[in-house]
């Protein structure tokens, strides 16, 4: 049974999804403030973890950096702060996701069956990611399309290696530019727009409609299978 720590001040949110997390099969836990949810992450050990931002006693934020520090476990951010610099910064401190409040129950609960699936994936450690268009060999660093290499450049490479290795997972505009062009141009995101435009060429079915390079606008960007 796959465990959920739901982490949120307002008690309706939380009866909410207690109630339909347990009518799905999962083993649910709650705290109503951070210094609680780092007490209970690491007595209960949950699969995943649900967290809003704005806790009483410390910032989300916070708690993101605390959890961190010792763990891996997927953490979905849920929110009301709807600007990109908040959601920005909860990626950077480590979220593997965020919906903004007010939110749908179906996706909220397709992110976490999502963060459970990469979790597992990065358990098996296997080095093969398999899209509906092309495949991704993080062993050889090799992408092929129809049983044919296509070839990219050691930039696109970092960047699709980056978004395979999270499949599913929101990953920031800072961290893509840190990770692929260093500290110095984390602020140049018009590198991502044009290697994002010519990746979707090479690999997308359809570069204007793409299925699987998604861009989450002012955030960052989504690798879907």
């Amino acid at each position: 049974m796959t465990s959920v720590l739901v982490v949120d001040d307002e008690p309706q949110i939380v009866r909410a999804l207690r109630i339909n997390l347990s009518a799905r099969g999962y083993d649910v836990m709650t705290a109503y403030d951070g210094k609680s949810a780092l007490g209970v992450a690491v007595e209960g050990k949950p699969d995943v973890v649900v967290l809003d931002l704005g806790l009483p006693d410390i910032d989300g934020v916070d708690v993101i950096a605390g959890l961190r520090g010792w763990s891996t476990i997927p953490i979905i951010v849920l929110s009301a702060r709807t600007d990109s610099s908040a959601k920005v910064e909860a990626l950077d401190a480590g979220a593997d996701d965020y919906v903004t409040k007010p939110f749908g129950m179906d996706e909220l609960l397709a992110r976490l069956r999502a963060a459970v699936r990469r979790d597992l994936a990065r358990e098996t450690g296997d080095p093969v990611v398999t899209t509906s268009s092309f495949v991704v060999d993080l062993a050889v660093k090799k992408v092929r399309r129809d049983g044919r290499e296509v070839h990219l450049t050691p930039t696109e490479w970092g960047l699709v290696e980056i978004l395979a290795r999270n499949p599913g997972r929101l990953v920031s505009q800072k961290q893509l530019l840190q990770e692929v062009w260093g500290p110095m141009h984390v602020n140049e995101s018009q590198y991502l727009r044009v290697y994002f435009a010519q990746l979707r060429r090479k690999l997308e079915d359809d570069p204007a409609r793409p299925k699987h390079l998604i861009t989450e606008p002012g955030m960052g960007y989504r690798f879907e299978l």
